[in-house]
């Protein structure tokens, strides 16, 4: 096997791929600014036991594992950047205050999310902590919207679910309970059959219940409809209450509701959404709230989130246009210096030529030239 190839789900992002990335980063996490986050950057590595509180089995699966050769015990290389910034809320800033924060970096994964998805996402997102209130929820929905409009998605649906819908319904069922994680495999895959066998030594009203989440999806009338199906829990009626706010403020965006997908279940408690564009069949962003994860880091604060991937996102995106560019000589005279640095301090970019080689690139194309004329340098058009 050639010594150059890469691990299955594993690429080199190359310069036109790489600028998009890029710019699309620095847009996000500006406007992400502009509401009053701040940027944390938690490390790659952390002992195992850190890395997964809270997380749930399912990242545990996801999550390369290594031994320090320091100190012996086991590391994981994050497999999603979410419960880090939790501890950073915990333990490292320990604020009383509402806390704002938001971050951007790699993370590794054992398995890939889609067919063609890359094992080594770049993760960007923005989470709120210290607030329970709705406010919240509503704040963190507006800025993944926004995040998509500022990356050029016009078109977007937004997917609405609620953890508590699920968790009212089996409160009072025993073997339910013991069955959660069965109940919310199925229900993501909305895979009714194993469901009806999953559930027929429940009683009769979870039952009913169980069975008809996987059709309680489409248009907002769907909440209406769950209030007619679902048991009158005061729980049901509480997550029903919270989605219809979050509706009424979702804006120009195609809203659905779908109260059998669970996906992020198993640390999320209470509202939470999904993103879709067209031209991708997974969700390019999803969040929600999850008050429960700084439990354990000893300090549980209510917390809404939400991330995205950016090489996915970029993917999506029509390629770059090359910039204009102006070719400069190569030498060290003084006045050549200057200009060049005065033009590129103006945001030109300048490139120079370097021995009479070309310069090969797809980033850039030259539009202007800066030649020696009468003993001054001047910018002419090319072509």
């Amino acid at each position: 096997m050639p010594n150059w190839l890469l691990p299955e789900n594993i690429a080199d992002v190359l310069p036109s791929e790489a600028r998009k990335i890029e710019e699309l980063r620095r847009l996000i996490i500006d406007n992400f600014h502009l509401y009053g986050y701040e940027l944390v950057m938690p490390p790659m590595l952390e002992y195992l036991e850190s890395l997964l509180a809270g997380a749930g089995h399912d990242m545990d699966l996801r999550t390369f594992k290594l031994i320090d050769q320091l100190s012996g015990r086991t590391l994981g290389v994050r497999a999603d950047m979410t419960t880090q910034v939790a501890r950073i809320d915990a333990h490292l800033l320990n604020r009383a205050s509402i806390t704002r924060l938001c971050y951007c970096g790699s993370v590794l994964q054992t398995r890939p999310n889609g067919l063609h998805a890359t094992r080594e996402p770049l993760q960007i997102g923005a989470e709120v902590y210290g607030h329970g209130g709705l406010e919240a929820d509503a704040e963190i929905q507006e800025l993944a919207l926004a995040s998509l409009a500022l990356a050029g998605f016009a078109q977007v649906r937004l997917d609405l679910c609620h953890v508590g819908v699920l968790r009212a319904i089996i409160a009072s069922d025993v073997q339910a309970q013991k069955d959660e994680s069965a109940l919310y495999t199925s229900l993501r895959a909305k895979d009714v059959p194993a469901l009806q066998e999953i559930t027929l030594s429940y009683g009769v009203d979870t039952r009913r219940a169980l069975l008809a989440l996987p059709g309680l999806y489409g248009d907002v009338t769907v909440i209406a409809r769950a209030r007619e199906i679902l048991p009158k829990l005061p729980g049901i009626d509480t997550a029903l209450d919270e989605l219809a706010a979050l509706v009424s403020l979702a804006g120009e965006a195609s809203v659905t509701i779908d109260l059998a997908d669970l996906g992020g279940y198993q640390y999320e408690s209470g509202v939470m959404f999904a993103i879709y564009v067209p031209g991708l069949p997974n969700a390019v962003a999803r969040g929600g709230r999850y008050d429960h994860v700084g439990e354990a880091f000893g300090r549980a604060r209510p917390a809404t989130g939400f991330s995205m991937d950016l090489r996915e996102l970029a993917r999506l995106l029509p390629d770059a246009e090359p910039k204009c560019a102006i070719r400069a000589p190569w030498g060290r005279e003084p006045a050549l210096r200057i200009k060049i640095g005065a033009l590129r301090k103006a945001g030109e970019i300048v490139i120079q030529s370097l021995s009479d080689h070309e310069n090969d690139q797809d980033e850039f194309e030259y539009d202007r030239v800066l030649v020696l004329e009468d003993g001054n340098w001047i910018i002419k058009n090319l072509g």
